[in-house]
């Protein structure tokens, strides 16, 4: 079975979808492919799936993968691969990607194979080993073809963010961030922080509606006035720059956006988000978690290992008390000023010690 992406990943929303077997997806959008990762992993947990990840460094990688989808935890009842690599099966391996793909539509097993490539031309999918996926998997195009497309599926990010825009917002919207999928993605996720308190009293009164058009009606309605808040001018930054600018270890730039962060009013407990976020994930990084499934965009995952290797087990196993002690300031339970302590958290992980946690 073959769809786009804009017509397969609303179905995955759905409470319950049956993962086991092929999927292959193919496109240049890097967001899209994590999407529908993101899609996909919730399922996978509830059906007490064993999520790994291989790259196909080789042909002879797809032995690895085949060793996998046969082995069997004691603990979970199946796994779930996550392939990554251009790296075409020979005939043999496609003869087992075959059976494979064939016995999980007959119920034999569980398990279920995801394979993340670039965009395959037609030539491409007319060829052998596309066929399995094809005739007996699911094949996802994840490729966007008109601005549509895109407004569509920002449409269901920002219903998932509890958010629905006017028509004149969505124009400003696409106008201010270029067309870019990434940035308009940003600027929704801004919003839902920014109206952080109204989603949360909309959700307490969603969950006890059963209806789902109930439930749209208590998205938090914006309209081009509320996104002109959100929207930051080039003479700005966002805890999104600053993110950046703690990973790439930038200690000036950090500071910089820090100080206009602080000049413009942004919201403690956002800055503060944003760096315990970027702590955690690298403390996990550490613990020799894997980034995909930490849902690291594989964009990013190069500042994450960067950030990584400046950092010493002795120092990050100080930053929940470092942490803490901002979650205290913020709520004015300390003397110290909030910001002086999340300035010397976001210079704490960008390498740059200040004083002894």
């Amino acid at each position: 079975m073959q769809d786009t992406f804009i017509q397969a990943y609303p179905k995955l929303l759905q409470p319950s979808v049956a993962v086991a077997g092929l999927w292959l997806a193919h496109g240049d959008e890097p967001l899209l492919s994590q999407w529908l990762i993101d899609a996909l992993r919730p399922h996978w947990r509830a059906q007490n799936y064993a999520i790994k990840r291989i790259e196909l460094i080789s042909v002879k990688s797809w032995q690895e993968v085949l060793s996998e989808l046969g082995s069997q935890s004691l603990f979970d009842d199946a796994s779930a691969l996550i392939v990554t690599g251009n790296h075409k099966p020979d005939k043999a391996v496609i003869t087992e990607l075959e059976r494979f793909a064939v016995e999980a539509q007959t119920g034999t097993h569980s398990h279920s194979l995801l394979w993340l490539t670039p965009k395959q031309d037609k030539r491409a999918q007319s060829s052998k080993w596309f066929t399995p996926f094809a005739q007996y998997g699911h094949v996802i195009d994840c490729n966007l073809y008109n601005e549509q497309q895109r407004q569509q599926l920002l449409q269901i990010q920002a219903q998932q963010f509890g958010l629905r825009l006017s028509q004149e917002a969505w124009q400003l919207l696409m106008s201010h961030t270029e067309h870019h999928l990434l940035s308009a993605y940003q600027t929704l996720w801004r919003l839902s922080y920014l109206f952080a308190p109204q989603l949360v009293a909309k959700n307490i009164e969603a969950s006890q509606q059963t209806d789902h058009s109930t439930q749209l009606k208590n998205n938090i309605a914006l309209d081009i006035k509320d996104l002109q808040a959100a929207l930051v001018s080039d003479a700005q930054f966002s805890v999104f720059d600053l993110s950046d600018a703690m990973l790439a270890g930038n200690s000036t730039q950090v500071a910089k956006i820090m100080f206009q962060l602080k000049a413009t009013d942004e919201p403690t407990t956002l800055v503060l988000w944003a760096i315990s976020k970027d702590m955690r994930q690298i403390m996990q990084l550490m613990d020799g978690q894997d980034p995909q499934a930490l849902g690291i965009w594989r964009s990013k995952q190069g500042l994450y290992q960067q950030a990584c290797r400046r950092q010493s087990k002795t120092q990050t196993a100080e930053w929940p008390a470092l942490l803490y002690k901002c979650d205290q300031a913020i709520k004015g339970l300390v003397r110290q000023p909030a910001w002086e302590l999340l300035l010397q958290a976001a210079l704490e992980l960008s390498g740059k010690r200040l004083f002894a946690v």
